[in-house]
């Protein structure tokens, strides 16, 4: 009921749901045990959701013809924030094995542009920057998966010295997995094309497809070992490439199911994990965090679009508003499983810190900021954040 009106204040969604979670469980209201076992599955149906219809909104076409900015993002700043994030947890994770710090730095690094959505949903901020935003967080959490996962099977082959299984157990998982997704999402794209052209089905049904298509994929690449994560987000690339432009139920539901999804992770995660993460919180994870926050995004996305037409107040924008999010903390209750209990249990404290860090810090600052960078930006004048796209193009053609 307060949902509008709180979206122009500095309390977010995420905030709410994080700090209610965290007040049932500590008030006794909701029992922790109860609430993780309960977290687990909804966290997985949540990411297999999410994953695909994030992907199924890509436009990958127009991602590699005009839209430079989430590219370089995706390309060299993600990457970047990765190594830059490996060298700060050298720093704050000294007894850590070299892997195991690289992993830490990979499940940090993927952005979640639902902690932030006062700076996608605000008109002030012009639609170029938003998009890019929007197409940034939707599918580096994919992108950084195939990483997360290889590193933690890296980290168990390092620290209990077995032999090449893990090889072949990752292996599977990075192959099987692509080649089911995009088995499903092509197979589902032209069964969906064809029932719309011969007016089979209705947006109803058609949103249910979807959703069977996300689980389709995540079931079947787990029956033949490959990971089933992988495969919900390569089928939503491969099936939003074919039927993106027919189905407007993918973000009908990302606006409205979707957000119940999450919300309902985030109460779960406050709930179940939260409490425990914020005892186990030391001055090392706390340095860590925050560097990550305010030094390795920020500097990798400045690095990443230099030489692109972005302002450099569009840089440190940017480099802000990346949020840590559902996917940190859901990659993390991933690795819990792959790596050992104790080195996989101050994985996931860091993990779930970072969450709720973040939260309060990008939440408070998302309304206010994107305000100031929306005025900012109006009163720098022409310049390509304000410029629309076709526009652009026809003064490049016109100059040349």
């Amino acid at each position: 009921m307060l949902g509008k009106r709180l979206a122009s204040t500095i309390v977010t969604a995420p905030m709410v749901f994080l700090s209610l979670g965290l007040l049932m469980s500590v008030t006794g209201l909701v029992d922790h045990e109860n609430a993780e076992s309960v977290l687990h599955p909804v966290a997985e149906i949540a990411l297999v959701i999410l994953l695909f219809l994030d992907a199924a909104q890509t436009d990958l076409r127009a991602l590699r013809l005009r839209r430079t900015w989430p590219a370089r993002m995706l390309g060299f700043g993600l990457p970047l924030a990765i190594v830059l994030g490996t060298l700060a947890g050298f720093v704050f994770l000294t007894d850590w094995p070299f892997v195991a710090v690289i992993l830490m730095a990979a499940i940090m690094a993927p952005t979640d542009a639902a902690l932030g959505q006062a700076v996608v949903s605000n008109p002030e901020v012009p639609i170029r920057p938003r998009r890019a935003l929007v197409v940034e967080s939707g599918l580096n959490d994919g992108l950084a998966l195939p990483v997360i996962l290889f590193l933690a099977s890296l980290t168990l082959g390092e620290m209990t010295q077995t032999n090449g299984a893990w090889l072949v157990f990752v292996a599977k998982q990075l192959i099987l997995g692509p080649l089911v997704g995009v088995a499903i999402g092509w197979i589902g794209g032209q069964v969906m094309i064809y029932a719309k052209d011969h007016e089979l089905t209705s947006e109803t049904f058609e949103g249910i497809g979807a959703l069977a298509l996300a689980g389709a994929s995540y079931l079947l690449a787990t029956q033949i070992d490959g990971n089933g994560f992988i495969a919900a987000f390569v089928a939503g690339l491969v099936f939003g490439g074919i039927a993106q432009s027919r189905c407007k139920f993918i973000y009908e539901f990302v606006e409205g199911e979707g957000q119940i999804l999450a919300w309902s992770a985030f109460l779960l995660l406050g709930a179940a994990l939260v409490p425990q993460a914020m005892m186990h919180l030391t001055w090392s994870m706390f340095g860590l965090i925050m560097v990550s926050l305010l030094i390795v995004r920020p500097l990798a996305i400045w690095l990443s679009l230099l030489g692109t037409d972005t302002a450099p107040l569009t840089r440190l924008f940017f480099g802000w508003f990346g949020p840590r999010g559902l996917a940190t903390a859901l990659f993390a209750l991933l690795v819990v499983e792959i790596i050992p209990h104790e080195l996989g249990e101050q994985v996931l404290h860091i993990a779930v810190n970072t969450v709720w860090i973040s939260a309060v810090l990008h939440g408070i600052s998302a309304a206010p900021g994107a305000r100031w960078y929306g005025r900012k930006i109006a009163v720098m004048g022409e310049c390509p954040e304000t410029q629309p796209i076709d526009d652009r193009k026809r003064h490049a053609a016109a100059n040349s």
